[in-house]
């Protein structure tokens, strides 16, 4: 058990430098931590809320002057850190797990809700290695597109071609991030794909992968109790998302093809449907 008593694992009490309003119920949360401003692309933390619970969230930035995780409401631990405020007090731990690889030199990247937050460190990296780069993010509406104005930076001053997509049609193209990869795909070549969001979207983009051959890189999000592989809760096949993920390839992909996106596993580790 020795190998699970890392630095990364042991939980630091870090301070809230910043909190940063994205969306209704989205908000993005600085804080300094030495080990997370170090993370790489994909990479995720606990973060404990006190008195609360323990949740996992991706870095949405490293590179700023303090790292940041972005943050929606779905429950009490949540909503809970949703209420913080600048110099309030949280525990971190990790970062933990692989991360995203730069690869080619033409990229496709697919953002769904809070999945676009690992995906804005990937597209750091990417502007930075001079990758030709096109994004689609997706929401329902207008008002729950995040980093738009990030995104619209990347647009104007790096030649990153962004693509919004909303189901209302309140803002960009009417639809889902999907129906705008699968056309895009379709017309265009890309070297490789990059996604992040629900695991249904992890399914779909995986097929246009595989119909169109070009390799995929997705970061898979799933229940995560204890981030060291011990607890079995991030189970997809025979990987455990917090240790062998959450950035899963195309060949491991195929592997789990008939869970992903049809089953995960509930808080009792039991297999249920999506």
């Amino acid at each position: 058990m020795s190998g699970w008593h890392t630095e990364a694992n042991g939980i630091r009490t870090v301070r809230i430098r910043d909190v940063r309003v994205e969306a209704p119920k989205v908000k993005t949360f600085l804080f300094g931590d030495e080990l997370c401003s170090s993370a790489k692309p994909g990479q995720f933390v606990m973060v404990w809320v006190p008195g609360v619970d323990e949740i996992p969230l991706s870095l949405s930035s490293t590179r700023e002057e303090f790292p940041s995780v972005t943050v929606k409401e779905v429950g009490e631990a949540t909503s809970a850190l949703n209420r913080m405020r600048s110099s309030d007090l949280i525990g971190v731990r990790g970062p933990f797990g692989n991360h995203f690889k730069i690869a080619g030199r033409k990229a496709l990247v697919i953002a769904g809700g809070t999945g676009t937050a690992p995906l804005m460190t990937l597209m750091d990296g990417l502007v930075g290695e001079k990758v030709e780069t096109t994004v689609i993010e997706g929401a329902k509406t207008h008002d729950e597109l995040l980093f738009l104005d990030k995104l619209s930076i990347l647009s104007a001053e790096s030649g990153v071609e962004v693509i919004f997509t909303t189901e209302d049609g309140s803002y960009g193209v009417k639809g889902l991030a999907t129906d705008a990869a699968e056309e895009t795909l379709s017309s265009t070549k890309f070297d490789i794909i990059y996604t992040c969001g629900s695991e249904v979207i992890a399914r779909k983009v995986f097929s246009l992968a595989e119909i169109h051959r070009t390799p995929l890189q997705a970061s898979l999000e799933r229940i995560m109790l204890c981030a060291m592989g011990i607890c079995g809760s991030c189970v997809i096949g025979r990987y455990r998302v917090c240790k062998d993920g959450p950035i899963f390839d195309q060949t491991q992909l195929r592997e789990v093809k008939d869970e992903l996106g049809r089953f995960r596993r509930d808080f009792t580790g039991e297999k249920v449907p999506f």
